[in-house]
């Protein structure tokens, strides 16, 4: 037998057996052992003699991201399989079923994304339950980011456009100060305006700001799109905007429709999978009216499995014709996200705001980029770590 031949052997004993001795084995073998390892690994208890444990504890991998890892390596046949397996040795059959596991569930976006990847081979009554979490922690998602959205948006004015009839959270006290200081009142001190100025708002109908919302649904990206869906709600329900929500893995799925429904938004997502995002840009170039109106916010590792050219340049024809392009590179509180440094340093040269974001700067982010300001000011004031051209290394 050859030398090749017996390591090719060699491998594939190791990735059937298990165990923590990686030597032999590339970078992608690490990952579809580590897939496996995270769901067959764990004992009945839960746990291997190495101490790494399956479930959805903290400290477990996420379901969400094995199983778009899963969906990566093998046919569909056997990520049906694997699927089946998750959810029966997680034990999420089992505490789903039980209404008391329900009234005490204290679950999070991880949770969330775990349940939107396996609901495939959830019974449906164990379906119905599942749904009732995730509307549970929707509607608690919904009221802390509601108000706060609407209050950093809903106000967004047109810079662009002036008017002498403002309402009075859109007046320009500066420019009305200047405008009527010769009816100032030294007896009281003060200044009668007789002529306001401020800033018109942008008509329900007309000259509305369009925000496309393009979210990567690969595994890794879990928390992120239960994030983007919840905001793309939000959002959607303002007037002066015009939402749209596209999620994408190697397939597209335009949830525009769905947005008056986030629960229903969630369950209509299939977690996991590769990643076009070339296909995704060029599906979103088309739904854009008014570039120099529209505001598309691509919210993916930039990891592309399609052709990677064609992504970077469709990107620079959005930015060029006017699109005002954000690249978020997690949308999540769970720390430094992992991305392809290179297409984020590249995307950054055209221009690109690239960094990732948390959901409590998310509407400050969006407010800022429908007056059309700096985002690049806004993030360093913010303190948040922009992708510089220059961080692309070789």
């Amino acid at each position: 037998m050859s030398s090749d031949a017996e390591a090719e052997r060699n491998r594939r004993w190791r990735l059937v057996l298990g165990g923590d001795d990686q030597a032999g084995l590339s970078d992608r073998d690490r990952r579809l052992d580590a897939a496996l390892a995270g769901l067959y690994d764990a004992g009945a208890g839960g746990k291997r003699s190495g101490g790494r444990r399956g479930g959805l504890g903290g400290s477990a991998p996420r379901v969400a991201s094995w199983l778009g890892d899963i969906r990566e390596f093998f046919p569909a046949p056997v990520v049906q399989v694997i699927q089946k397996d998750a959810f029966e040795r997680l034990g999420l059959k089992e505490m789903l079923l039980q209404p008391e596991f329900l009234a005490a569930l204290e679950a999070d976006v991880h949770l969330v994304a775990d349940l939107m990847a396996l609901r495939s081979v959830m019974p449906e009554k164990t379906k119905a339950t599942a749904r009732e979490v995730v509307a549970k922690v929707v509607k608690e998602l919904m009221e802390k980011l509601d108000a706060r959205t609407t209050e950093a948006i809903r106000g967004a004015v047109d810079r662009r456009r002036r008017t002498r009839r403002p309402r009075p959270g859109d007046i320009d006290w500066p420019r009305t100060i200047a405008k009527n200081l010769r009816h100032w009142q030294a007896e009281h001190r003060t200044i009668v305006p007789e002529t306001l100025i401020g800033h018109a708002r942008a008509s329900r109908r007309t000259n509305l700001e369009e925000v496309i919302l393009c979210v990567d649904q690969s595994g890794s990206m879990g928390t992120s799109v239960v994030y983007s869906s919840i905001f793309a709600a939000v959002l959607a329900s303002i007037p002066a905007i015009a939402m749209k929500l596209v999620v994408f893995d190697t397939n597209i799925i335009d949830l525009t429709e769905e947005l008056a429904d986030p629960v229903e938004v969630l369950f209509s997502v299939q977690l996991g999978g590769g990643t076009d995002i070339n296909q995704a840009l060029a599906y979103c170039e088309r739904l854009v009216h008014e570039p120099t109106r529209t505001h598309m916010v691509l919210i993916s590792d930039l990891i592309e499995g399609g052709i990677a050219e064609q992504m970077l340049a469709r990107a620079k024809a959005l930015v060029s014709s006017g699109v005002n392009l954000i690249v978020l590179l997690a949308l999540n509180d769970d720390g430094r996200p992992a991305y392809d440094a290179k297409h984020a340093a590249i995307l950054a040269s055209l221009g690109c705001p690239v960094f990732a974001c948390t959901p409590h700067q998310f509407p400050e982010l969006m407010a800022t980029a429908l007056k059309r300001q700096d985002i690049w000011s806004w993030a360093a004031a913010q303190d948040i770590k922009l992708v510089r051209p220059e961080d692309g290394g070789d």
